[in-house]
């Protein structure tokens, strides 16, 4: 499943991803978040939050629940709006959120990226092909036998194109997560999200998503994704970013934050999340 078996919106996205090897050292930055901050009523869930992401880099989120991970994921694709901070995506403007950003600038950021959802989200009244090409048709306006086309490949890459007219309803979690990730895969965005994409599957099913991903990132997509899977994060990612208490506490290789972190909080979580 290469990057452009997936429509992108624009050329230059197959080209930026055929060199995101080269650019996954960060030399590159397709993603470029400057001091994001988010409250909620008294509650403030993020306290000035920097990463970037070079192109084709995989960038993991790793920390305790309500350290803030989710809210970064959804604050990157417009799902949540920040009090203040910018998003930058290489080639268009930046968004500021200071400056209270209209509905087309958030139109704009959310056709840059594309989420899996924890629970799914397939619309229950759609079959798998409808969930699939639901956003291309209606938001990009791609003609329906085109994007039936690329959804049907898609979808056969994962060994679903024999459910193609199943309901939700009808398929295990492992299988709609993979039509999640198909879904997103089918908008053609520059990144794709990932949040916490096996927390709801049982265990024998968490393999065939997390292939899945690793394939994805071994072709070059760019993904930033919230994750409790740390063996997973080891091999895959290029950048593990440790939150807690709303801020970043560490961020480097894999080999450095999950190995040999510098900080005494990351290495507690690590301590009880491995010896659970």
């Amino acid at each position: 499943m290469s990057p452009t078996d997936a429509t992108p919106h624009d050329s230059s996205h197959a080209a930026s991803q055929d060199s995101s090897h080269a650019a996954s050292q960060g030399d590159v930055a397709l993603l470029t978040v400057r001091g994001l901050r988010k409250s909620f009523g008294t509650n403030e869930v993020l306290k000035s939050i920097d990463v970037t992401v070079g192109r084709g880099q995989v960038v993991a989120l790793i920390g305790p629940s309500g350290s803030g991970k989710t809210t970064v994921l959804r604050s990157l694709n417009g799902l949540e709006v920040p009090d203040s901070g910018t998003v930058h995506f290489d080639g268009y403007a930046p968004v500021d959120f200071a400056t209270k950003p209209g509905r087309r600038e958030l139109v704009a950021l959310r056709d840059r990226s594309a989420m899996v959802f924890q629970q799914f989200n397939l619309f229950p009244h759609r079959t798998v092909l409808e969930n699939v090409i639901e956003g291309p048709v209606q938001v990009q306006k791609v003609p329906v036998a085109e994007a039936t086309a690329a959804a049907l490949k898609l979808l056969d890459r994962v060994g679903l194109a024999d459910k193609r007219d199943a309901y939700p309803f009808e398929l295990s979690g492992g299988q709609q997560q993979r039509v999640g990730i198909v879904r997103a895969l089918a908008q053609g965005p520059d990144l794709l999200l990932f949040d916490e994409p096996t927390s709801s599957l049982d265990p024998e099913l968490v393999g065939d998503v997390l292939e899945v991903i690793r394939e994805l990132a071994a072709e070059g997509w760019t993904m930033v994704l919230v994750t409790h899977e740390l063996q997973f994060a080891k091999h895959v990612a290029d950048q593990v970013v440790f939150m807690d208490g709303g801020v970043v506490v560490e961020a480097g290789p894999p080999s450095e934050v999950l190995v040999n972190p510098q900080h005494e909080r990351t290495r507690q979580f690590l301590h009880r999340l491995l010896d659970r």
